[in-house]
C-alpha cells in the first residue's frame, strides 16, 4: 500500500488507535473536526485497506504462568515442505510469532513455555516432528518493552 493513500484524518486516528485501541470515537472525531459516524467510516476504510489489523487483549504470558519466552530459528532438513512446516507451527498454541527471515534461519519463531522443562518438551515432541535439522534457542530472560508501531509523519509533496 502506498502511503498517499492516507491522508492528515488517517494519520490522526492511527495515532491516537495505537496509544489506546479503546478510545472512544467520539473523542477521536473531536481531535478531527469531524463526526463520529465520519470516524466510523474512516476506520471501517482503514480495517479494509489492511491498515488496521482488528483489536484484541494482550494477555501477559507471566501472569498465566509461561515464565519462559525463546526465540527459535529453526533449519529444515532438506525436502521437508516449506508450506506444511507453517501450517503445522501455526496449530502449536506455544507459537506466537513465525517469521520467515533471510538466509539465517528457514524461520524464526517466538514461542511461550511455562518453564525451561516445558521448552523442552516443546522442542521435542513439537517441532523436532516437522523436520528440523537443526535450531538456535535464544532466551528472553524479560521483556524491557513493547509497543505498537506508531504512525511516523507522512510525508507531503
Amino acid at each position: 500500500m502506498e502511503n498517499n493513500q492516507l491522508d492528515e484524518m488517517d494519520e490522526i486516528i492511527l495515532r491516537m488507535l495505537s496509544e489506546n485501541a479503546r478510545v472512544p470515537f467520539l473523542e477521536v472525531a473531536r481531535a478531527c473536526g469531524v463526526s463520529g459516524t465520519a470516524i466510523h467510516q474512516r476506520v471501517a476504510r482503514l480495517n479494509a485497506m489492511g491498515v488496521l489489523q482488528g483489536t484484541e487483549y494482550k494477555i501477559d504470558p507471566t501472569k498465566i504462568g509461561y515464565e519462559t519466552c525463546a526465540y527459535i530459528g529453526l533449519y529444515l532438513k532438506e525436502g521437508v515442505s516449506f508450506d506444511k512446516a507453517v501450517e503445522t507451527l501455526n496449530q502449536i498454541p506455544e507459537v506466537v510469532e513465525c517469521h520467515c527471515t533471510n538466509e539465517a534461519f528457514d524461520f524464526l519463531i517466538k514461542v511461550y513455555a511455562r518453564n525451561n522443562d516445558h521448552l523442552l518438551t516443546i522442542i521435542h515432541e513439537k517441532l523436532k516432528p516437522i523436520g528440523l535439522s537443526h535450531s538456535k534457542i535464544i532466551l528472553s530472560f524479560r521483556q524491557i518493552f513493547r509497543k505498537q508501531l506508531t504512525m511516523l509523519p507522512m510525508k507531503r509533496l
